[in-house]
Formats: C-alpha cells, structure tokens, sequence
C-alpha cells in the first residue's frame, strides 16, 4: 500500500494500528483532527510536516484544551506500528483515502465539513464513492417480510443504476445490499467494524471482483464492534447517499432510529418510510417528525432524491407493500409481493425537474447515466439558466449547487457553449447562460 507523506501524518494521528493500550493516548476523533488540519490549513502548513520536525515548534500557537503537544508527539511516534498495519492491510487488499484525496466521498465531505472522518479504509472499486445513492437501513431484528422487502428493493435500485448505500449489518443492511450485488448492481458498504473480516467474506468477493462493491469503514480494519462507532457510522451512511428508506425502526431505540433522527435534525436527504402494520414500530414516529410514507411503486427511484417539502404527493400515492404482483409470484409464496418495473422515466424526471427548481436545491444528477433514460443533461440546463441567467458563475460556484463531479460540469459546461446555450466569460473564467438565438432561413431554402 503506497501512502504519501501527508497521509501517512493522517493516519498516524487519527487512526488505531492494534489494541490500545491500557491509559495510552488515543487518536484524534474526527472533530480534533478538524481544528487541528484547520489551524495547520490556516498557516500554510501541510500535516506531514510533523513528521520531520518536533511538532513543539511547528505547533508553537496552537492551543487546543483536549489536543496536546504530547498527544500529539505519542501519536506521531507510532511510525514502526504503522509499517506492520499497512503490510497486513495491503495483503487482504485494502486502500485508504483521507479528506485531501479526490476518491473521498464529496457528498461525506460536503455535509460534515470538518466533522468528516479525516481518512477511510477500503477495498472494491473506490470510484463508486463518488456517485451516492440510496441508503437502505433498518433492525437487525427484522421480520422476513421486511428482509424480503429490502432485497427487492435493493434489485429495483440495480435495475435503475442507483446504487444501495447501507452498514453491511446482519438484517436490513445485509438483505439490500444482496440483492442489489444478485441483480449485478452496485453497492456501498460503511462498516462500523471488522472490515478486514468482511473483505474475505465469499458472500462479498464476487461484488468485490466484478468492482460492483465497495466497503469503507472510518475506524480500524480489524475492530470489533461497539456501539459508539456503530452509532456515529450511520450518519457516514446518510451522507454518502441522495435520499434514505428505513424499513424497520424500534421508537426511541437503537441505531436505525437514532440515525433516522439525526438526519430528520439534520436534513442532510430526503427520508423516506416502509408502511407497515407493526404498531410496536417506530415508523409511523418519523414519520410524525418529518419523514414520508414510501408510497411509489411504479416511478423511477430518483423520485425519492426530491426535497421532502416539495415532493409531488399527487404521484406518491401507492406503498410498495401495495405494488402490483407479477405473474409468477403467488401470495402463499412467503416472498411477498414483487416491486413493479418502473414507470417511463419522462414522467419521473419532470417530477424531479420542477421539485428541484421550486425549492432551489442541488439536482443529484448521476454522471454515469447522463444522456440515458432521464435527460440529467436537461435538469443541468434548467439549473445552470436559474444560476446563472441573471449573474456568471465560476465553475467552484456553481460546483456548490450542483451534486456532480467537476468533470461532469465542466463537460456539461462545454457542450451548453457549443450549443450557444451559456456563454464563457473570461478574467476570471466564468458562466452565464444565454437564450438560443434562432436560426434565419436562407431566402433559398425550400420548405
């Protein structure tokens, strides 16, 4: 595994290489190693400096009530155990990225800021990190209907180029995102722990080989589990995806409803909720505090990445529990009713379209499948003409409206000043769209 210095100082500071011992100083949370890259940021400093000089005088300044010199110089010290992690780690093929590298999740990056986990381990194809998703979550201790219910939503996500974010947790977690890798999909998987144990799971290697699966986890490849990171994992889960289902929840317990609340409070995506019959279930509370009924069975999934208040209730008017069954499947069948095939997609992408422009918020258009289906390229031009109609925008600018790739946008961008639909400012460069002038026929031209 080849690390750069800055990401070796990252991990030395932030990360767990074994056991710890007994009263030894601990890494730096998320929150701690954020004000610290914040101040070195500020100075022009890069963190692998501390690799190289006593980090008392390259901190000379910093004052910090919970990150101290020594800690820190503890921390930095730990050079010989890194070495034997990386090794052990390289061999079951694992990776890291850290918030400064371009395969970090943007959307993670872009929600928590600072409060981002300040590297990821990893293995599968890192690339799906960058196109979000639909998190799928819910108890460990699901009823069948609901486990059924998971995969095949996890296979209308595969059929429709969406991929499943979930926690890889026995249950909910595990069904989704089986069934999205059965139907050839693809997968993102945050692990609260034991991800070099599951990186040799055979029900996870043909997702890996086929590079249909990714799993990341922020805390040490060989941690077992405990509750706190499974807790602070879930909203890794919300922010890395567009929109969120939870299928079963528990009132005012467990992770699956702490991490429902957290992103109700924190409005990161749109939350979306399985009906059920179960009046012990806490589905119908996040509901009552912000969440939507899961009513769609025909529609294209990126529905749910519209903005709860401005969702079109008109065309949410059917639950997946009440979807239409096929042919084959029999109601004494034990596997519940099958999801139907998806609706033409013009109609979904005008629902997402005037959902998105009504509320002013980022279109979460997916690179991949520009041109396909949806028009996304058309929801680019609706957004960059109500951006940029009246005021040119630079591409950062315009990058912080827009749930894209810079590589998408600024192929967008080039097409739309070839089809004289924007316009290219210069000095510095910026964007600005412009109405098509019409065509003048030729007084020779025959109709």
């Amino acid at each position: 595994m080849d690390i750069t210095p800055q990401t070796q100082a990252v991990l030395l500071l932030t990360a767990y290489f074994s056991k710890p011992a007994e009263g030894s100083p601990r890494p730096l949370s998320p929150t701690e190693w954020g004000r610290l890259a914040h101040w070195l940021k500020e100075r022009g400093v890069s963190p692998d400096i501390l690799l190289g000089e006593e980090p008392g005088l390259t901190l000379a300044g910093f004052e910090d009530r919970n990150v101290s010199v020594d800690r820190i110089r503890y921390l930095i010290g730990r050079a010989g155990a890194l070495g034997l992690a990386l090794e052990k780690w390289q061999r079951a093929g694992l990776w890291v990225v850290t918030r400064s590298d371009v395969e970090y999740p943007p959307r993670l990056k872009r929600r928590l800021k600072t409060d981002s986990p300040p590297l990821l381990f990893g293995c599968g194809n890192r690339k799906l990190l960058d196109g979000g998703g639909i998190a799928v979550v819910g108890s460990r201790e699901a009823t069948q209907d609901d486990l059924a219910f998971a995969s095949r939503l996890g296979g209308i996500a595969a059929d429709q180029g969406l991929s499943i974010v979930s926690g890889g947790a026995r249950g909910i977690d595990e069904a989704a995102m089986l069934g999205a890798l059965e139907r050839e999909g693809t997968v993102i998987g945050v692990l609260a722990d034991s991800l070099l144990r599951a990186v040799t799971s055979a029900k996870y290697r043909k997702g890996l080989m086929a590079r249909n699966l990714v799993l990341v986890s922020p805390f040490y490849p060989e941690a077992g589990f405990d509750v706190g990171n499974a807790m602070a994992r879930n909203k890794y889960i919300y922010c890395i995806s567009d929109a969120a289902v939870v299928v079963t929840s528990t009132a005012d317990k467990g992770g699956t409803w702490n991490g429902a609340i957290e992103n109700l409070n924190k409005n990161w995506v749109p939350l979306w909720i399985r009906p059920n019959q179960d009046h012990s279930s806490g589905n119908a509370e996040l509901v009552d505090r912000g969440a939507r009924w899961l009513r769609e069975s025909e529609l294209d999934l990126r529905m749910l990445f519209a903005p709860l208040e401005t969702a079109d209730s008109s065309i949410m008017n059917r639950s997946f529990d009440h979807a239409q069954m096929s042919p084959e499947a029999k109601p004494d069948s034990g596997g519940g009713p099958r999801l139907t095939q998806p609706a033409p997609k013009q109609a979904a992408a005008s629902a997402v379209r005037g959902s998105h422009e009504q509320a002013g918020e980022p279109i979460p258009i997916r690179p991949e499948q520009a041109d396909q289906g949806l028009s996304f390229y058309n929801l680019f031009l609706n957004r960059l003409r109500a951006l940029t109609e009246k005021t040119p925008a630079t591409v950062d600018e315009l990058l912080g409206h827009m749930d894209i790739s810079r590589s998408q946008l600024e192929q967008w961008l080039k097409r739309a000043v070839n089809e004289g639909l924007a316009k290219r400012l210069r000095k510095p460069a910026r964007y600005q769209w412009q109405m098509p002038q019409p065509k003048q026929v030729s007084m020779f031209h025959k109709e």
